[in-house]
């Protein structure tokens, strides 16, 4: 799997993408990140890539033709399955689109800056607007790495137990049951017994029940949902 990251601030992702499972996954060639400077592409001698907003809003936005370039150069050496751009206004993030995104092959991810893209790439280049919140932050390379993150995690041998991705939270539409390690008792802390008696079975059907009992009670939308 090949991720291209568009992004003025290619130093904010350095250390995201070399560390744990993500680094792993590039070592074990699964995925290449390749990080692209957009100012790389812009033709002016200041490498200029915002300018001031029609109509007379406050704040700079980011113009269409350095994107234009280095997206169409990305385009003419691969197919991607996706263009993605980062914004709060777009498209929650939810374990289900992490999911599909793992099992592309190439896929683009533009962080915005200032008060965004031109609207004009949004419209005629990008085919997926994410989200991963409601709120605002500097720019999209925080989410881009959130984004990355959630999808290299699952592409098979990422994570060397991969049954373990599979239980995590909301892979069946719930919060994950809770889980203990040694010694049993701690501070007077219990371990529940279930877990100790080696019924597989019954186990599982705790887990279960766990699963659904926490999911009630911290987000009852999922069960809605």
């Amino acid at each position: 799997m090949r991720i291209d990251i568009l992004t003025i601030h290619p130093e904010l992702l350095e250390s995201p993408f070399n560390h744990s499972i993500i680094k792993r996954a590039k070592q074990k060639g699964l995925v290449d990140i390749a990080i692209h400077n957009i100012r790389d592409y812009s033709t002016d001698k200041h490498k200029s890539v915002d300018d001031y907003a029609f109509g007379g809003d406050a704040g700079m936005v980011m113009m269409c033709d350095p994107i234009f370039r280095c997206i169409e150069k990305l385009k003419s050496e691969r197919h991607y399955d996706e263009i993605i751009y980062v914004t709060p206004d777009g498209k929650t993030l939810k374990q289900g689109i992490s999911n599909r995104l793992a099992t592309f092959e190439n896929i683009i991810i533009l962080c915005g800056h200032y008060k965004g893209v031109d609207h004009r790439i949004r419209e005629h280049l990008v085919t997926l607007e994410i989200s991963i919140g409601d709120y605002v932050l500097s720019g999209g390379e925080l989410a881009a790495a959130v984004i990355v993150d959630s999808i290299v995690r699952i592409v098979p041998g990422a994570i060397s137990d991969e049954t373990s991705a599979l239980t995590d939270s909301f892979q069946d539409g719930l919060l994950a049951p809770p889980v203990y390690t040694r010694p049993a008792v701690y501070n007077g802390w219990e371990v529940p017994a279930v877990l100790l008696s080696g019924n597989f079975k019954e186990i599982s059907k705790w887990q279960e029940e766990q699963a659904i009992m926490r999911t009630q009670q911290l987000r009852p939308d999922l069960l809605e949902d």
